[in-house]
């Protein structure tokens, strides 16, 4: 497994992560016990949740997923040994029943927030804490481009300066974006570097074969200032492994289970993936694992977070980690982006 510095911080994670959004809803906790172990085995050292897991969010589910990590780290005992990553949920997405149900990225939201993940994860710090997605309305949960909307945001000074005192306060460690924009990751890293405030590690955001938007205004922020990418969806729900083609709904997967995942089931994009699909199989490759080894050789991402229902897509996807793509397959993936450029962002 190969490992890769965190940001600028003292934490080397594996270039493969550990995804977790299924552990309390599709998976219960032996499973998720299971493929922590297996990871584990294969030298993943990095784990990620988030305090509205699993997904979908509902109010009976809430916060299950850290639970389930939590009771893992009393079971095994070995907390110290992970590089453990969690969220703060955002407002909206349907959620009315975290705190009060108005989330704000403040500090009564944050000191609460972090409180009750450390209580549930059975820790006594967070080693990369990241806010979910912006408290402002902006382009991301697949939206392409931008529609200014006047509102009412806390300063992201604030938010900085309390996820700092956390810092202090030996909480967490690092700090972390999910699902932002150029602006706003530039936005943050120059009030850091301004104010002596801490700077964020990481963005965590989609990207896959897919959904390459990240490339056009976030990927040089993320090499320049050392803030890389922790790239989620690299299967785009689980579209690019081919279980999905022609139409076909296996039982028990994402996509049959929850409509609400329907960000890369539009036409253009069910085009574009039998193309990738094709295009592995050509190749002698598992579809998947040809998905996941594109993401995880960009230059810009720090670790690629998988994710499985089960032991044996877990072992596939670790697999990818070796899995070395030649340029004419490279050249070809090129061309069909050129044709279909993210379909589904």
């Amino acid at each position: 497994m190969e490992y890769r510095q965190l940001g600028r911080s003292d934490l080397n994670v594996s270039a493969l992560c550990l995804g977790s959004m299924t552990w309390g809803q599709q998976n219960d906790e032996a499973e998720g016990f299971a493929q922590i172990d297996r990871a584990k085995a294969c030298g993943i050292n990095f784990l990620d949740t988030a305090e509205m897991y699993p997904v979908p969010p509902r109010r009976e589910t809430y916060g299950a997923t850290e639970r389930i990590i939590g009771n893992y780290f009393k079971a095994r005992g070995n907390r110290a040994e992970w590089v453990l990553a969690s969220k703060i949920a955002g407002p909206g997405n349907g959620i009315d029943y975290i705190r009060d149900g108005r989330l704000k990225h403040n500090r009564q939201h944050i000191v609460a927030a972090l409180d009750e993940s450390l209580r549930r994860l059975q820790t006594d710090w967070i080693d990369l804490y990241q806010l979910h997605w912006p408290e402002r309305s902006t382009n991301f949960f697949g939206q392409l481009g931008y529609r200014h909307q006047e509102q009412e945001f806390t300063a992201l000074q604030e938010t900085l300066e309390v996820l700092g005192e956390q810092i202090k306060a030996g909480k967490i460690r690092h700090i972390g974006l999910s699902n932002e924009t150029p602006w706003g990751t530039m936005k943050f890293l120059q009030l850091a570097d301004s104010l002596g405030l801490p700077r964020m590690a990481s963005i965590q955001n989609p990207y896959n074969l897919l959904n390459r938007s990240f490339e056009v205004g976030l990927a040089e922020v993320a090499i320049r200032e050392q803030c890389g990418l922790l790239a989620y969806s690299p299967l785009a729900f689980g579209m690019l492994s081919g279980k999905y083609e022609n139409g076909a709904r296996p039982a028990n997967a994402r996509i049959t289970l929850f409509s609400r995942f329907a960000r890369y089931t539009n036409p253009q994009a069910e085009a574009a993936c039998s193309r990738y699909v094709a295009l592995a199989r050509k190749h002698g490759l598992d579809p998947a694992q040809m998905a996941l080894a594109f993401v995880t050789r960009q230059p810009f991402v720090t670790s690629n977070i998988i994710g499985a229902t089960n032991l044996e897509q877990l072992e596939s996807n670790l697999e990818s980690a070796s899995l070395e793509l030649g340029s004419e397959l490279l050249a070809e993936i090129e061309a069909i982006h050129r044709d279909q450029p993210n379909p589904a962002p």
